[in-house]
């Protein structure tokens, strides 16, 4: 038969012909994939991964950001304060914000809230606020002493003044970036007479549902990312953690945050095979476990030897230089990816256009500073091999206070 008369002809079909043939193209469509009226199955919901309803209580001892597990999405928001600021208009502004998230967390509108339907989702919502030297100050209260910026480490800083400090910072981390921009926005809106926005920044992991609960993320290097942490409840977290009786009174039963946001260089990482890149970390690319073996939370051992007489893992890798032996002097790492436009004229490493503006947002919990994070951020400046692909461009550090009972607020330990 010729090919012609065999049907819909292809330049028929590419045509656009009559609405016949249109139709009769639709119609083979559906008959090759079963779409036929009649055959497709009735429309159901699938409520096994459904999130939007988990709140987590904003209430408590802590805030809640901190001893939660960490959303899919994060926005961190920081702000300089207005010189109008003083002790009474901080404590005002530390009040309205509290009610705006412990409002929108637990799905209910903001106080005069013009969208409060975007509200009653809040898929693990939490809001974790921060206050810097200059806060602590202006509310009358002694300022730890490590609460400022971080020493300068020369040998890897390029610190970006647009990425780094701020007066107060507000962490908002959940599973849906919906209810988080709307929460961003009742802060901001609640903001303009008291402080200035100074920076945003966002980032995140894989989306809900993608991994088991539990599962320790991934950063854009490909890394299991935070494998030795402890887990909120557990004794090692709360060594870790805690702020106790060498902090000022108001600060007890806080912690502090450590913001590095560390840019890396994919293309430079692209040129390293999966050997090498597995040596410069210290752990399989696969599961995140040591390279002596075992599995990913398993102890690193720093002195296994190999064949030819040195160590498996190198000296100088990430996870043999950012080594804890005791989990109280450690810290909790609280890791978002980025993944944002390339800016107009950048350039990669080698001088060519940039392709991507990718890195970590790496956050630390601690409830010392100077006596946790600063250690380990020393020896990692000092010699690690992953510096070779990262560049810290931002930093911030901000006393978290504890948190409130119902009718309170967080910070109120600030001014009593």
């Amino acid at each position: 038969m010729p090919a012609e008369t065999s049907g819909l002809s292809r330049r028929r079909l590419l045509l656009g012909g009559a609405a016949a043939g249109a139709g009769a193209a639709i119609t083979l469509g559906a008959e090759r994939t079963g779409l036929l009226p009649g055959s497709m199955a009735a429309a159901s919901v699938d409520t096994a991964g459904v999130n939007g309803a988990r709140i987590v209580p904003f209430h408590g001892a802590h805030q809640a950001g901190v001893t939660s597990t960490p959303g899919a999405h994060a926005t961190y928001l920081a702000f300089d304060l207005l010189p109008a600021t003083d002790r009474e208009r901080l404590r005002a502004w530390l009040r309205l914000l509290t009610d705006d998230a412990a409002r929108i967390t637990q799905g209910r509108g903001a106080l005069a809230d013009l969208e409060p339907e975007l509200a009653v989702r809040p898929a693990g919502l939490t809001a974790t606020f921060g206050v810097g030297r200059e806060a602590v100050v202006r509310a009358g209260a002694d300022a730890p002493a490590w609460l400022g910026p971080l020493p300068a480490f020369p040998e890897i800083d390029a610190l970006e003044d647009r990425w780094s400090h701020g007066d107060l910072m507000v962490l908002l981390h959940g599973d849906d970036p919906t209810s988080i921009s709307h929460l961003a926005r009742m802060i901001l809106r609640d903001s303009r007479s008291f402080a200035t926005l100074r920076w945003r920044q966002t980032g995140f992991r894989r989306a809900y549902g993608s991994d088991a609960s539990g599962t320790t993320m991934r950063n854009l290097f490909g890394q299991v990312d935070g494998s030795r942490n402890p887990r909120p409840g557990d004794d090692a977290f709360a060594a870790a953690v805690w702020a106790g009786d060498e902090a000022p009174a108001w600060l007890r039963g806080g912690t502090s945050l450590v913001l590095r946001r560390i840019a890396m260089d994919l293309e430079g990482w692209d040129e390293v095979g999966r050997e090498g890149r597995e040596a410069a970390v210290g752990r399989r690319l696969a599961d995140g476990a040591p390279l002596t073996g075992g599995s990913e939370r398993d102890e690193v051992d720093l002195d296994a030897t190999g064949p030819n007489g040195f160590t498996v893992i190198n000296p100088a890798a990430h996870a043999a230089r950012a080594h804890v032996a005791d989990p109280a002097q450690g810290i909790v790492r609280i890791g978002y990816s980025y993944d944002d436009p390339v800016e107009a004229g950048a350039v990669d490493g080698e001088g060519r256009p940039a392709v991507s503006n990718t890195g970590l947002l790496f956050g630390s919990w601690q409830r010392d500073v100077d006596a946790q994070y600063v250690p380990m951020q020393e020896r990692l400046a000092q010699a690690d091999l992953l510096n070779t692909w990262t560049t810290p461009i931002g930093s911030g550090v901000w006393a978290i206070p504890p948190g409130c009972e119902e009718g309170g607020f967080v910070g109120e330990t600030l001014f009593t």
